[in-house]
């Protein structure tokens, strides 16, 4: 894929950023259709985890004014590794994989951004992005708020901050997540301001050990 038909429609050409299709090839076992391409007997063989990735224009955007008592805070690597991982329940991310994230040439320190309870002196919100310099792709990949500190606007108030810090770097944004998400993700990044209708399935060759599982899953 070149990088003109990619920036003719980025959400509906790939299921990344331009630059992991070129840094990451997709594992052995798995392959990724668009939903044009999926059929539903694709089931049979593979286990489908959808995916929706919507766009940003960066137009119209305002800057973000913090609920009482929240500032923005300059963390270490240690320290997002610790929130996110504190908010999904499960070691996904390393301090180490983090510092990589740093020397990757999409590195924007702009573009990673935190939220602190000055109360409580703790990390109440995260975000990451990432910046193609050559494609003017600004990419969301880690949004996440603590449990407790749900429900008050933190997260839109981190979407919309790299948004708005974007603005002036980037030609556009992207993000992507899955669908089946209990935490309904993609209602968030639609209010603030993301649309698109492009949809990815990820789908694995099912295995006898993980046959049954899926086939449970797929009901």
């Amino acid at each position: 894929m070149t990088k003109e038909e990619y920036l003719q429609d980025p959400c509906g050409a790939a299921s990344i950023p331009y630059w992991k299709i070129q840094r990451f090839p997709v594992p052995a076992g798995i392959w990724i259709v668009h939903d044009r391409e999926f059929q539903h007997e694709f089931l049979e063989y593979a286990c489908d985890i959808p995916y929706f990735r919507l766009k940003h224009d960066l137009q119209d955007l305002e800057p973000v004014t913090l609920p009482d008592c929240f500032a923005w805070y300059s963390a270490s690597c240690a320290e997002y590794a610790a929130h996110i991982n504190s908010c999904y329940g499960t070691g996904c991310v390393s301090e180490d994989s983090l510092r990589d994230y740093t020397a990757r040439e999409v590195y924007c320190p702009e573009l990673w951004i935190t939220v602190r309870d000055s109360r409580a002196g703790e990390i109440a919100a995260s975000g990451i992005a990432e910046f193609d310099r050559e494609i003017g792709e600004c990419a969301l990949e880690w949004i996440q708020v603590s449990p407790e500190y749900r429900g008050q606007g933190l997260g839109s108030c981190v979407v919309r901050e790299l948004l708005w810090r974007a603005k002036t770097l980037a030609r556009f944004a992207t993000v992507s997540g899955q669908c089946e998400n209990p935490a309904n993700p993609e209602r968030l990044y639609r209010a603030c301001g993301f649309t698109g209708t492009d949809l990815w399935h990820v789908l694995t060759i099912k295995t006898e050990k993980d046959h049954t599982a899926c086939e449970t899953a797929d009901k």
